[in-house]
């Protein structure tokens, strides 16, 4: 039998677990990184912006409902790198499509959410891996992208820096050093207040992290912050039967990667977030995917929180969806945002 100082605090501590939830929860606005493939390559004649005024679907009307109706806090928007630099290395933007998707960027933050800036080429650019290519991708190309994000958002607190999308067959140390420049850039402008993501290999799988890819980029310093508490690492995790978001059925809840990847976490005194997770709106998706999410609520001293993949551009055909739709009065939600990446977020 407990004494009663002990019950007291065994009781509080499950009351604190059963009231946690984690810091930030969300969803990508997904269009301009439409057409970039997994090598890297992109047509940008295929990007479709989630922006009315340039022809697309409600971007910013989905992000406000998000926001002020469900609660969700956090907005990933991937965009090209191609788009942004007119298929150009090592050179200015372009300043019609840097505006195009700063218009995006500032529609995110007026709504008060964080908003991650997301480059989305998989650690590549036109089959050649930055920084592993022999010269024909450097990280000079790479940190001169970063230079020009964050001196634009460098005064903005809500920002937050997702380095690459997806790394794949990367040599895992050569590749520390690529986010070792960017890093270096973005604090270097003055950009120091914002949270940098860092993915590592086999497409940010948390599966994993904790054995390759994480013990290499937990070198990686921050020259703002000695802690690297602005140092975040970013996995993604599908729940379908090849692990690749691709199908409308999940068939595991994912903790299998996610108990493994926590352990390493607090041993380690680091956090990360589940970037990209999803599903079709379906029964075992709801069943598998809010599985997941409820057990990061229990995590959230190593879980930043999670980002549901995805809305912006996808309309209903999209076996992962969850753009709602609008009825002539109000927005309408997807099952999966409604059961899980809201539902959980309450």
């Amino acid at each position: 039998m407990f004494p009663t100082v002990g019950k007291a605090t065994v009781l509080l501590s499950l009351a604190a677990s059963c009231a946690a939830k984690v810091q930030l929860a969300g969803v990508n606005i997904a269009g301009f990184d439409f057409t970039v493939f997994k090598d890297g390559s992109a047509d940008i004649s295929k990007v479709y912006p989630p922006l009315t005024q340039y022809g697309g679907p409600d971007g910013v009307g989905q992000m406000q409902h998000f926001r002020n109706d469900l609660g969700l806090n956090v907005f990933r928007l991937p965009v090209a790198w191609q788009y942004l630099a007119d298929n150009q290395l090592g050179v200015d933007f372009n300043a019609a499509n840097f505006a195009k998707y700063d218009a995006l960027v500032q529609a995110c933050l007026d709504t008060g959410a964080k908003c991650i800036v997301d480059l989305h080429n998989y650690a590549r650019w036109n089959g050649n891996i930055i920084g592993q290519s022999g010269g024909a991708v450097t990280n000079e190309h790479l940190t001169n992208a970063w230079w020009q994000l964050a001196t634009k958002y460098k005064n903005e607190e809500n920002v937050i820096f997702g380095i690459m999308n997806e790394p794949w067959q990367v040599d895992i140390s050569t590749w520390a050093t690529t986010l070792q420049w960017v890093v270096n850039t973005i604090r270097s402008v003055g950009a120091t207040s914002q949270t940098i993501l860092l993915a590592g290999n086999n497409f940010a799988a948390a599966g994993g992290f904790k054995d390759e890819s994480g013990p290499v980029l937990a070198g990686i310093t921050d020259p703002s912050d000695a802690s690297k508490s602005k140092l975040v690492f970013e996995v993604h995790q599908y729940l379908d039967a090849d692990s690749a978001g691709d199908s409308t059925e999940c068939v595991r809840d994912g903790l299998d990667a996610l108990r493994p990847l926590a352990d390493w976490l607090r041993a380690n005194g680091r956090r990360a977030i589940l970037a990209e997770t999803g599903g079709g709106n379906t029964g075992t998706c709801s069943q598998y995917v809010c599985a997941e999410l409820d057990w990061m609520n229990y995590n959230t001293d190593v879980f930043l929180g999670w980002v549901g993949w995805a809305a912006g551009s996808f309309d209903g055909t999209y076996e992962l969806v969850l753009t709602p739709t609008w009825d002539g009065n109000s927005w309408v939600d997807r099952s999966l945002m409604a059961d899980c990446v809201a539902g959980k977020f309450k």
